[in-house]
């Protein structure tokens, strides 16, 4: 049965191509996951650098169950949404193809190594972790039996990742992130289907809150899974128990109903049942979604923007105190910060290194980068800021362990031998 609510625009993929079994957005599901780019996320921060126990959650595991999370979002909108219908309804292939994209673009260390990527590309267009997804899917990302490079992904899914609509031109300061790189231009041109935006929506935070359906449903699943099973990992860890989140709680200005989620919070973690408790706060987050009519300039082009979805006000606000409570008590933590500044001057020196060594015309030049990669240095020769970027996407790429092990490699004497060769 053919699904209505999506349109020859919404299928519609950067290149033609044949079709095959599966519909475009299966394909596109498809493709990401047998993808090493998807692969490597097992072994990138989430919360707790990669590796550390076996039970903290990933960069891959959070995906999967953003994934699972916004499947239940859009099952639980075809089911009780009076607008839609069997074959008129949201479709899982898309949706669950952007929830597990969504964090591909970001690099090794969580965010500090987001950040340090940042300041020193700066000088070159920048990088953001959602920019970076996007030039994933749309320029690196290989595909089986094709000489260009990119997944050759539908407009839905391209828009579906596109959290952010603003060039880092456009902000009058340079923000630290939420933007696209200057070059994907195009691509949001392709995703808009060449209009303008209207007046309504300058760039900035207005422009980059103008998303699609199936990008509202993957941010608030992101959302729903950082805010209350990153918690869980964090109190299994010791950094959210009783004592930090009443010291939390006494510099912060809240109210009865703050008050009353901390307190069952509280009592989840005494009683042993948080992961019990949260598990189904899941589900209530998931219940808090509403399908409402939007009037817009791509209202009439596609149903994606026709459509999008409203959250319980009282829902949002307990989602933002568990996030909250997260960043005061976890991630703004001297152990999180120490191991993230750690991180992050790795990159640094990493950057460095290999900016020296192929970017200045003075120097003896070594083969420090893959096969692949030395390939495209060669490719975009003497241009400084295509380099730059090379040297970014490589760094970018990396797992946590890899970046350790080629740090130590490239600066600790006393590491590496003729068999430590991977």
């Amino acid at each position: 049965m053919d699904n209505r609510f999506y349109n020859d625009f919404d299928r519609q993929e950067l290149e033609p191509r044949a079709a095959d079994y599966r519909t475009a957005f299966e394909r596109g599901r498809d493709r990401l996951i047998h993808n090493a780019a998807f692969r490597r996320l097992q072994a990138k921060t989430q919360v707790f650098l990669s590796g550390e126990y076996d039970f903290y959650r990933t960069r891959l595991t959070h995906s999967i169950e953003v994934a699972q999370i916004a499947g239940s979002i859009a099952r639980y909108l075809n089911r009780n949404s009076g607008q839609l219908s069997a074959d008129f309804h949201i479709d899982l292939a898309l949706v669950e193809a952007t929830a597990l994209a969504h964090d591909i673009g970001h690099p090794p260390f969580g965010h500090a190594g987001e950040s340090t990527l940042h300041r020193l590309m700066l000088p070159y267009g920048g990088f953001e972790g959602n920019a970076q997804t996007l030039r994933l899917i749309t320029e690196i990302i290989f595909t089986s039996g094709r000489s260009r490079r990119g997944m050759n992904p539908t407009r839905a899914f391209m828009d579906g990742v596109l959290k952010y609509k603003t060039l880092l031109g456009q902000w009058g300061t340079p923000p630290r992130h939420h933007f696209l790189y200057d070059n994907q231009q195009r691509f949001l041109d392709f995703v808009l289907g060449d209009r303008a935006f209207p007046a309504e929506l300058p760039p900035g935070k207005a422009r980059n809150g103008f998303r699609s359906l199936e990008c509202q449903i993957m941010d608030w699943a992101d959302d729903t899974a950082y805010s209350l099973n990153d918690l869980v990992d964090s109190a299994n860890a010791g950094f959210v128990n009783i004592g930090s989140i009443r010291r939390w709680a006494d510099g912060q200005n809240l109210d009865a109903e703050q008050q009353r989620w901390l307190a069952e919070l509280m009592e989840a973690i005494t009683t042993g049942n948080l992961e019990r408790v949260m598990n189904r706060k899941i589900g209530a987050f998931v219940q808090a979604c509403r399908l409402v009519e939007r009037d817009n300039f791509m209202a009439p082009v596609t149903n994606r923007y026709r459509f999008g979805m409203e959250i319980d006000p009282l829902v949002r606000r307990e989602q933002d105190l568990y996030a909250r409570l997260a960043v005061g008590v976890v991630f703004r933590s001297p152990q999180v910060c120490q191991l993230e500044h750690k991180g992050g001057w790795m990159l640094q020196r990493l950057f460095g290194a290999l900016k020296a060594n192929y970017l200045d015309p003075e120097a003896p030049r070594h083969p420090l980068l893959s096969k692949d990669f030395e390939a495209e240095m060669a490719r975009v020769g003497g241009d400084e800021t295509a380099g730059a970027r090379v040297i970014c996407d490589y760094l970018a790429g990396m797992t946590d362990g890899f970046a350790s092990r080629i740090y130590k490699r490239m600066f600790d004497p006393d590491f590496g031998s003729i068999v430590d060769l991977v």
